[in-house]
């Protein structure tokens, strides 16, 4: 599904070492419009260091990240998010003392550069906007409600409307779904594969939980100890003997009811 000509994100022998310790090595994927790619491997293998580096927030050690052609390796995640990236992370960030569509609002508000010129009419701004992003995700019923009582995966939805607020491209979702039950997992994911189907965006996404990834994921892409170690369809991760010793010591990875790697 990923070829030069259609890949919105581009990496090119993406490294990043602190001290003599690597926790990221040399990885190349690329990235195509509408796809849903999961990232997967054992805690610490270097996932949230490639986020980070992807989104600005760490610099390389070496290699280079394009989006849509054009080199962004090293730029200020603010920067980055301005050329379209979204991204959600593993622990919700929402304002607590707000609404939930007033968390829209500040998400549009900064989207349309007004932040500094909003005086103390912030709320009326764009409202319509705001209800539908939360008609998208499902949550218009509990627009005024303050987030502070809000259930753990409902601020997963919010969260994940806020990332849309500024129509990306390439949508960086770190573990959406730590945290949530069972139920939950599955719904926020098929409504995020729903919105790249949609909206013709790009999704790189790390997930713990297998179920989900072979759920929805095109494709995946297997780290181990900040190296890429497979980069394939489900069946060719499922039949992939280094990913089996990875997670398992050579067990069967997806036996029927392994959710968790």
């Amino acid at each position: 599904m990923s070829s030069a000509a259609s890949a919105v994100l581009k990496v090119e022998g993406l490294s990043k070492s602190f001290g003599g310790i690597h926790a990221v090595s040399n990885v190349d994927f690329e990235l195509a419009r509408g796809e849903l790619l999961a990232l997967i491997g054992p805690n610490g293998a270097g996932k949230t260091t490639c986020f980070n580096m992807l989104m600005g927030q760490l610099k390389p050690s070496s290699g280079n990240v394009f989006l849509n052609g054009e080199r962004i390796t090293g730029q200020k995640p603010r920067r980055i998010w301005r050329k379209g990236v979204g991204r959600t992370f593993q622990i919700t960030g929402t304002y607590q003392s707000m609404t939930v569509i007033e968390n829209i609002q500040m998400a549009l508000i900064s989207h349309h550069r007004r932040l500094f010129s909003v005086g103390p009419h912030a709320t009326r701004l764009y409202r319509e906007e705001a209800m539908q992003l939360l008609e998208l995700v499902g949550m218009a019923e509990q627009s005024e409600r303050a987030c502070a009582i809000l259930a753990y995966g409902d601020l997963k939805r919010l969260e994940l409307a806020i990332a849309l607020s500024h129509e990306p491209t390439l949508l960086l979702m770190d573990e959406p779904t730590a945290g949530m039950a069972p139920r939950e997992r599955i719904a926020l994911m098929q409504l995020t594969a729903d919105i790249v189907r949609e909206r013709d965006i790009s999704v790189l996404f790390t997930e713990h939980d297998m179920d989900v990834v072979f759920a929805h994921a095109h494709r995946l892409m297997v780290l181990n100890r900040g190296e890429l170690i497979a980069n394939g369809t489900v069946e060719d991760i499922r039949n992939d003997a280094v990913v089996q010793e990875v997670y398992l010591g050579g067990g069967n990875l997806f036996a029927a009811g392994d959710t968790h790697a």
